[in-house]
């Protein structure tokens, strides 16, 4: 960078982490980690402390949900890019459509088309920056999209396709950047799944899934239809679902996870109940991400990406700058002074900010965010 920037003291925030995901992980789950070192890190995850771990997730996240009755949470390892196999290997019968518009919700879709014993989805496109819901299609038995687009700072409706439930089929609803932030109602899908490592503010590497009888039923139908003699599909232990809902079921998972992110995400869990559950938590996001957008559409050099008020994201902060105020260098002197991930997404190719705003980052420091970047770039 050509010139470095000094930020006075006293105008930083207090932590200067504005992940998309890895997102900020707050002291007190730190501590979680060492309050467990003789307890649960470094033991058998089939015992009773660590199935005692799991079970407090479950039972937090199901309040935090409002889960349905006959609804269940589930959880494995992989993360939530490993739960698009689980789902084309248990979920999809034979054809998927899709809405897509972004990095993050064209993944699914693209496993889906490689699946050799699927017939190839029907992709709904949007643009960067916009969203697009499913369509009815008459031979899916599947729709697909993404809560929140990570990549794009745009937050789509989680509503059932107008006819989906009279023609069988299920929806699966991608929650990694929007669970915890943004609000859901369950209801509305039969999959709603998602990685801890956003709002849940852990590591990555677990998925969890918020599924409805519907799809453990689909799961199990499918499943044993692939074991029969001659069937086309296979589905290995590890692309199970069924598999990971017995084993969710005794709360453990089915191959050995990574205890440090259970304890960190359990931690999360009952902080965000304990501080009000998903009211809460969705609107202290609200108002970090109001912060972001008014200063952006008050600024000289920065505006909102997602021109739809009613599309921009709560999770994560997409904004536009300038081309006469280079990007990168305001996220490098950023960097310099603490305060850090603050990158567009790579692949989108923009001269863009983007902030997460999880729960845990708290609404003094997005505002004192704003004063930083003005005072970088009025002295780069």
């Amino acid at each position: 960078m050509a010139n470095s920037v000094n930020i006075p003291s006293d105008m930083l925030p207090e932590d200067g982490r504005f992940g998309s995901g890895p997102s900020k992980i707050r002291p007190e789950q730190v501590a979680a980690l060492d309050a467990g070192a003789t307890t649960l890190l470094g033991t058998s995850h089939r015992q009773r402390p660590v199935r005692q771990l799991v079970g407090s997730i479950r039972e937090g996240l199901e309040s935090f949900f409002r889960v349905p009755d006959g609804y269940e949470i589930a959880l494995g390892n992989g993360g939530a890019s490993c739960f698009w196999e689980i789902a084309c290997a248990s979920l999809i019968t034979r054809r998927a459509a899709y809405g897509a518009y972004g990095s993050f919700s064209a993944k699914f879709a693209a496993s889906a088309a490689a699946a050799p014993f699927l017939e190839d989805p029907v992709i709904y496109k949007g643009e960067p920056g916009t969203y697009r819901l499913p369509e009815f299609t008459e031979d899916a038995d599947a729709y697909c999209w993404a809560h929140n687009e990570t990549s794009t700072g745009v937050a789509a409706p989680v509503r059932r396709v107008e006819g989906s439930v009279g023609q069988g089929a299920i929806t699966l609803v991608d929650g990694t950047s929007a669970a915890g932030a943004l609000p859901v109602d369950v209801s509305q899908t039969d999959a709603y799944y998602f990685s801890p490592q956003k709002a849940f503010g852990s590591d990555g590497g677990l998925w969890v899934a918020v599924l409805s009888p519907t799809a453990v039923e689909r799961a199990a139908r499918v499943e044993a239809n692939a074991g029969l003699p001659g069937a086309s599909r296979w589905v290995p232990p590890f692309l199970s679902l069924t598999k990971a809902l017995d084993n969710s079921r005794k709360d453990q998972t089915l191959n050995t996870p990574a205890v440090a992110t259970l304890i960190m995400m359990e931690n999360q869990v009952r902080w965000l109940n304990d501080n009000g559950g998903m009211d809460w938590a969705t609107a202290r996001c609200a108002k970090s991400a109001s912060i972001l957008y008014s200063w952006a559409e008050r600024s000289e050099y920065a505006k909102p990406f997602v021109a739809d008020e009613g599309a921009r994201s709560h999770a994560v902060v997409t904004i536009d700058l300038d081309d006469a105020v280079p990007a990168s260098e305001v996220v490098a002197a950023l960097r310099e002074n603490g305060i850090v991930d603050t990158s567009g997404y790579r692949k989108l190719g923009r001269n863009q900010l983007r902030v997460g705003v999880f729960p845990s980052v708290e609404p003094s420091d997005v505002a004192a965010l704003t004063a930083c970047i003005d005072y970088v770039v009025e002295h780069l």
